[in-house]
């Protein structure tokens, strides 16, 4: 690699006229090839239906109507947000819901209803369990709780699988070309001791690329085009990372398998609804703890917080995976969901976890947390009153920090003001600006912009850096990536298997956008400066741990077969268990996507 990357410096360095057009060639190619990578992945992300899945079916006893149950928490009430719906002035608005765990045992859950919910005549005071034949009474309306049969489960079968989403290889090769591109480029505006590292780093990190795309499609899985939008975000990373602190381009690279490992894993345990509800959530509580605990008795100063650990020579921010935890925590109500509008755990949690923030002065991960917060908790109770009176307590604790902690007053003194505090509390913001002008539409090309010896401008300015050095057009298709991976989730989240995975895709979704409008916005001062990191794009290697960690939870979201940590080996074996043929005339256009019989049975 050494021999390799000098006789690349040499070549660059022998013809400056070949280095000159390339880079300008890069300039103009890099917005084509985002737009092509990018459309492509969006396309196939938003104009693909998407497939429900039928748990049961509840008949009403005059058989006048029949409802699919296609969620394993669903309300059952007179109300239109309701999962079923039944029109009879006895039935609450929100009256019961019916609950599963995937694997054929339900529970009934009444909640505060006048008249009542009755499982053959026995009144449900707090819960019964549901056996398929029941007869479920909801105030004056009789209800029978039945399986799906086999003709209706082969057409609601049939129906998901032409959800194919698109192959990845005709992007992935685009992803390749622009890797090559900010390799060469960065090899060019870089010194001689930089190039080793720099291809080596590069031919790394596509060989992870395309190996990780290969072994999931062996392993059966066809939607990749959430991966496609974070290894793009992560190309832009290490092209950032190189272009600032070249010295730490290996640091970085290793945090990105690290991270896609994480993703997986915690791909694994969100499979199990079982486990969510008896461990997972338990556990995830305590490790959030634990890292604010850690942080606080071992951590140290950097940027004015003291969020660092330090541990022989990595630097980690715990807060950064205690955000996955909080995630994994919050979402996990399965049993007390719409039974218990009881929040106190959870807040306890939360306060415990924002005020160690507050404490570390990382007033702005704080932030994060609160605005997730918020989230969950509308999402786990749906009361507006309750979401207003923490906001107003919010504001007034806000207020309280404002006076107790001048730095940060004086940080919004020059809010808006960033051109008249140049040379003081404007320093970054100011030359961020400069930057983001300077590089125009196109940007002055990868490792050629001066914002990179601005401090942290590889983490709290990264869209200036971007900016300036790829241009204005390519930041904001990294910006687009974010805000379409927040869309993808909160579409698919209306169509989940289960509240866990909806609130849970819903939080990571807000954590991915504010973290995102917070970078941008305050490095831009529209809004405070608060050093938070742009998802994907910022160098730190726990930043990219967490980044990659939240794509589980909207990977667990999604509900097209072949594509979700969750649904993938459920659509395999209710296929095989109901006979449908592996491939079917509908579904030509997805020939190069699908398996063989034979191969599809030696997986299963």
């Amino acid at each position: 690699m050494n021999a390799l990357a000098e006789s690349v410096k040499s070549f660059l360095d022998s013809s400056p006229h070949f280095a000159e057009g390339f880079t300008l060639m890069v300039r103009y190619a890099l917005p084509i090839l985002s737009l092509l990578i990018l459309s492509g992945a969006f396309l196939s992300l938003f104009t693909l239906p998407r497939g429900k899945e039928v748990f049961a079916l509840l008949t009403l006893s005059d058989g006048s109507e029949t409802f699919r149950i296609n969620h394993l928490e669903s309300l059952v009430g007179r109300s239109g947000t309701a999962d079923i719906v039944i029109r009879d002035a006895s039935v609450n608005r929100i009256h019961a819901t019916i609950s599963g765990n995937g694997n054929g045992d339900w529970t009934v859950y009444d909640i505060d209803s006048r008249q009542g919910t009755f499982v053959n005549g026995e009144e449900v005071v707090t819960s019964l369990p549901l056996h398929y034949g029941d007869t479920v009474t909801f105030g004056g309306v009789d209800a029978v709780f039945h399986e799906v049969e086999a003709e209706e489960e082969t057409e609601v079968l049939l129906e998901r699988r032409i959800v194919r989403p698109l192959p990845p290889w005709t992007l992935l090769l685009l992803l390749t070309v622009m890797q090559v591109m900010l390799c060469v480029s960065l090899c060019i505006a870089k010194n001689a001791e930089a190039t080793p590292v720099i291809l080596r780093v590069f031919v790394l990190y596509t060989l992870l690329m395309w190996t990780y795309f290969t072994v999931m499609r062996l392993c059966g899985v066809t939607g990749f085009e959430l991966e496609i939008i974070a290894f793009y975000l992560t190309s832009i990373c290490l092209s950032v990372t190189t272009s600032s602190k070249w010295n730490l381009l290996e640091k970085q690279l290793l945090a990105v398998p690290l991270g896609i490992l994480l993703m997986l894993v915690i791909g694994r345990m969100l499979s199990n609804l079982d486990k969510i509800r008896r461990y997972y959530r338990w556990i995830m509580a305590a490790g959030a703890l634990g890292l604010m605990a850690c942080t606080l008795l071992l951590g140290s100063f950097k940027y004015g917080a003291s969020n660092w650990i330090r541990i022989g020579g990595f630097s980690i921010q715990p807060s950064e995976p205690a955000k996955l935890c909080y995630v994994f925590a919050g979402a996990a109500t399965l049993d007390r969901l719409f039974r218990r509008r009881n929040l106190g755990l959870f807040l306890l949690l939360s306060f415990v976890l924002i005020l160690s923030l507050a404490k570390m002065n990382d007033f702005g991960t704080a932030a994060v947390f609160f605005v997730t917060f918020l989230v969950i908790a509308f999402l786990r109770s749906g009361d507006f009153a309750t979401l207003l009176l923490m906001l107003g307590g919010a504001v007034s604790a806000g207020a309280l920090v404002l006076v107790a902690k001048p730095y940060i007053w004086a940080r919004f003194s020059t809010w808006r003001h960033a051109t008249e505090y140049a040379s003081s509390g404007g320093y970054q913001q100011a030359r961020t600006l400069t930057a983001i002008s300077s590089g125009g539409l196109l940007g002055t090309g990868p490792g050629g912009g001066f914002l990179k010896r601005v401090a942290a401008s590889d983490t709290d300015l990264v869209f200036g850096i971007m900016c300036e050095e790829l241009g204005l057009i390519t930041a904001v298709f990294a910006v687009l990536c974010i805000i379409a991976l927040s869309a993808f989730a909160i579409r698919s989240a209306m169509s989940c298997r289960s509240s866990f995975y909806m609130i849970a895709a819903c939080s990571a979704t807000t954590m991915l956008i504010f973290q995102t409008a917070l970078n941008v916005f305050g490095c831009t001062d529209l809004l405070p400066l608060t050093g938070v990191t742009f998802p994907f794009v910022s160098n730190g290697g726990s930043s990219m741990l967490l980044s990659w960690g939240l794509l589980a939870f909207l990977k667990a979201a999604d509900t097209r077969p072949g594509a979700s940590f969750v649904y993938r080996r459920s659509y395999r074996d209710q296929r095989m268990r109901l006979g449908v043929p592996a491939k079917d005339p509908i579904e030509e256009d997805f020939e190069d996507t699908e398996y063989s019989e034979e191969q599809e049975e030696e997986e299963v």
